[in-house]
């Protein structure tokens, strides 16, 4: 069995390996693909990168916007408590496609040691880190309204973050215990994050529709203001409700960087300190002088195109009951205690069962994986193209599954170091070193 789980890997998920990492759960945005019927689905994924927002907004670049939740499909949020959503690099590998056969405790559905540790860049997933302890940090946001199509970036506020992550499969993020209930037809949240260097650097973000369980002290959010880089000064940081973060677009981006961090690396604005955002519950997003009370009011409730210029249709709201997370361990990178899980999904929300670590995988005789997947990359001073040719599998459970398979065919790799207007020249410079250095890392 494992020897099977590892060869549908290789030879029908080709995508995994040059893609990345987003959150999927019950009433997200591009839910099985941007056509709508693909379970090996790896389009929310794709990172943007010099977009313009109305192209980077809801993921309009790939159609994702186009595919909104079904009526009655929420993630619910405790307030209170926690969630635990799956973050991979292809729906295939997660709960919600297959009956979860091919996931595993991490997010491509292949298995690593927990201290992975890769001193120039981990790759294979494409985590854009060097091990856990340098995870840029992801984020939930939430918008108190129902109506997508007059949500705007400045709308959501980041009520959780989960530092040290994107990492495994299971990630929980904890829900302040002030927030309040949505109105009729629910809340817009999101959810993203943006790399700490180590490769090209973009950003990534999804649209979820959600629905909160108020606890018994619900307050009212404050008005988000954008975040700002204050590592090396924490008087400068943003204290309150914050923005969600966009950056390296071509329009839309709000907030910049320049220079060095402290660790003399590309300063990368990211859902950790550096920024002001603490560890979890964002606690200190709420008016304290407001009553909760005017997000009861009706609000329309629309599941269309997220597009401020596009239409939108009523869909019914259908609040459930939450559900119950399980935990993480995601503080230890060196001794990460996360167990090999298996996860059921309502309508509303991803949750997940602990499941003994003693799993048996054995490999039947008759299991062949064939897998002529080859690679190549070629670097130049201004661009990196990557291109991968695969023959899938032939065994009947891997042609069951590739008719939903999508395939990416040759992408072009963007790179960081063309786009140096907001750097200095010595920037510039110390960036080329390192590109040919490292040109192997933008696996794209």
């Amino acid at each position: 069995m494992r020897s099977a789980v590892i060869g549908l890997a290789v030879g029908l998920w080709v995508t995994t390996t040059n893609a990345h990492v987003a959150a999927f759960t019950k009433g997200m945005w591009c839910l099985n693909g941007a056509a709508g019927n693909n379970l090996n689905s790896d389009d929310p994924v794709l990172p943007l990168y010099m977009l313009d927002q109305s192209q980077w907004w809801f993921h309009a670049e790939n159609g994702c916007n186009n595919q909104p939740p079904a009526d009655g499909d929420f993630m619910t949020l405790p307030a209170g408590e926690s969630i635990t959503l799956e973050l991979a690099a292809n729906q295939g590998v997660t709960s919600l496609s297959f009956n979860g056969q091919y996931a595993t405790d991490w997010v491509d559905g292949n298995n690593y040691p927990d201290n992975y540790d890769v001193p120039t860049c981990i790759t294979t997933p494409n985590l854009h880190t060097q091990n856990q302890s340098m995870a840029a940090g992801t984020a939930l946001a939430i918008a108190y309204t129902s109506d997508v199509s007059s949500l705007k970036p400045e709308d959501l506020v980041v009520f959780s973050v989960a530092y040290n992550t994107p990492w495994k499969r299971l990630t929980t993020y904890d829900i302040p215990a002030s927030l309040p209930a949505c109105p009729e037809g629910g809340c817009i949240c999101a959810w993203g994050w943006i790399p700490n260097a180590c490769g090209e650097a973009n950003m990534y973000f999804e649209g979820i529709r959600c629905q909160v369980t108020p606890g018994s002290d619900p307050k009212p959010l404050g008005t988000p203001q954008p975040a700002v880089w204050c590592e090396d000064d924490t008087s400068k940081c943003v204290t309150g409700p914050k923005q969600m973060l966009f950056w390296h677009q071509a329009s839309g981006d709000n907030i910049e960087v320049d220079g060095l961090d402290l660790a003399g690396e590309f300063r990368s604005p990211g859902y950790n300190a550096k920024c002001g955002f603490s560890d979890g519950a964002q606690n200190d997003i709420f008016d304290e002088s407001g009553t909760a009370s005017s997000y009861s009011s009706s609000s329309s409730s629309t599941s269309g195109v997220a597009s401020t210029s596009s239409s939108s249709s009523s869909a019914a709201a259908a609040t459930t009951s939450a559900a119950a997370a399980v935990a993480v361990n995601i503080a230890n990178p060196s001794s990460d205690s996360a167990s090999s899980s298996s996860t059921s999904t309502t309508d509303s929300t991803t949750t997940a069962t602990d499941s003994s670590s003693t799993e048996s995988l054995t490999s039947s005789p008759t299991d062949t994986w064939i897998s002529t997947s080859t690679d190549s990359w070629t670097s130049t001073a201004d661009a990196a193209t990557s291109s991968t040719t695969d023959t899938s599998p032939t065994s009947a459970v891997a042609a069951a599954a590739a008719t939903t398979s999508s395939s990416s065919g040759a992408r072009q790799c963007k790179r960081r170091e063309p786009h140096v207007a907001k750097r200095n020249v010595d920037h510039r410079a110390a960036s080329v070193h390192r590109r040919n250095a490292h040109k192997h890392l933008d696996l794209h």
